[in-house]
């Protein structure tokens, strides 16, 4: 392809999302209805969410991920004093929902292949002031629960998840938000699915879930009979009808989303340096993210990649994360003592590719030759 043509084509998206008529339709309904904050929409988006998605576990509509983060936590009686062990590659939202509470976020290595906590970089990371663990289930694949599971009983502490880039995963055949006292899921407009914005939280127990309502909604069940000191977390009819709707569609994007990804594996897995995601035996990828490693590049290596891909070929990508969340000026006062190699080196290597189910045939082709040539020339 020459240069002329390359330049002349549109560029492909990171990431598109999907919001049609029906959604429009569902807006248009509520609107009419006048009833817009927090209510019937919202209470119909949490069933159909639990039961879809969760094993029908309960689950608390909010109004973004990073709330359901941090009203997951403070339900759980995470506070001042303690510590809770997080990834650092991840969005700091992880970790700021930690800080937010009072607690210490304690960052620990990853596993190369998965890009999810080190079951072993947790157990060195726990301390008599250790909390709760918080896996990431990163880029749509499971974190190691059975190992993590077997970690935190055996220390007495938690474990919670943050499932924001992971609807529809599963590990061992249970889905991701079933494993822990309570899990996050993002309904962010790149997600998987989106609700406009929001987030929602699987809660393993009725107690759970009654505090993260509590803590959404000023602290009161019932109007003006406040019991805690709360915040106003709700989701409105708005956001929840989106999602509804995007509810009964995620099911076909998430298959595409994997149809698109085992013919990247394909291509892209010839290229030498290029190293693709494996999915782990018994776990569900539903590739949020599709993330390559450019194996061995330093930073400044990979980012001349990037910029080739977009400049070049015109093909969208992200870097996700560029920057460990224990190096970041808002958090590095928690940073540990310790090395984390493993995230050092995947922020060095990685680029997101475009997954999202709206790729054609040509796009995919265009993605693979791009990778190609920007690999191939170091460029």
């Amino acid at each position: 392809m020459t240069e002329q043509t390359t330049h002349d084509l549109p560029m492909i998206p990171a990431a598109k999302p999907i919001v049609g008529e029906e959604e429009r339709a569902a807006v248009d309904r509520v609107m009419r209805s006048g009833m817009i904050a927090q209510g019937p929409e919202v209470a119909a988006f949490e069933t159909e969410f639990a039961d879809q998605l969760v094993g029908g576990r309960t689950c608390v509509a909010v109004n973004s991920g990073t709330s359901g983060l941090h009203l997951g936590l403070l339900a759980a009686g995470i506070g001042e004093g303690d510590e809770v062990i997080v990834p650092s590659f991840t969005f700091a939202a992880t970790a700021n929902s930690v800080a937010l509470t009072g607690a210490t976020p304690v960052f620990a290595d990853i596993s190369p292949d998965t890009f999810n906590l080190d079951p072993e970089a947790v157990r060195a990371a726990i301390t008599d002031r250790t909390a709760a663990v918080m896996p990431v289930h990163l880029y749509g694949h499971p974190a190691d629960m059975d190992a993590l599971g077997e970690i935190t009983s055996s220390a007495g502490v938690q474990l919670f998840e943050d499932a924001a880039q992971a609807h529809g995963a599963s590990y061992q055949g249970a889905p991701v938000g079933s494993f822990g006292a309570f899990a996050m899921f993002s309904l962010y407009p790149t997600k998987n699915m989106t609700s406009g914005e929001g987030g929602m939280v699987a809660c393993a127990d009725e107690e759970m879930a009654r505090g993260v309502r509590l803590l959404r909604n000023q602290g009161m069940e019932r109007q003006y009979a406040n019991e805690v000191v709360g915040l106003n977390n709700r989701m409105t009819d708005i956001h929840a009808a989106i999602g509804r709707v995007q509810l009964t569609k995620v099911g076909g994007w998430t298959a595409q989303r994997q149809a698109n990804a085992a013919w990247l594996d394909e291509h892209l897995g010839q290229i030498g340096g290029v190293v693709v995601p494996p999915v782990r035996e018994g776990c569900t990828h539903v590739y949020h993210q599709y993330t390559i490693r450019i194996d061995g590049a330093s930073g400044a290596e990979r980012d001349r990649v990037v910029a080739a891909l977009r400049e070049e070929h015109k093909v969208g990508c992200g870097v996700y994360y560029p920057t460990p969340n224990h190096e970041l000026v808002s958090l590095a006062r928690f940073a540990p003592s310790w090395e984390l190699p493993e995230t050092a080196r995947a922020a060095a290597e990685v680029i997101s590719l475009p997954v999202h189910p709206s790729l054609s045939q040509g796009d995919l082709e265009r993605i693979a030759a791009g990778v190609a040539a920007a690999v191939g020339a170091g460029a």
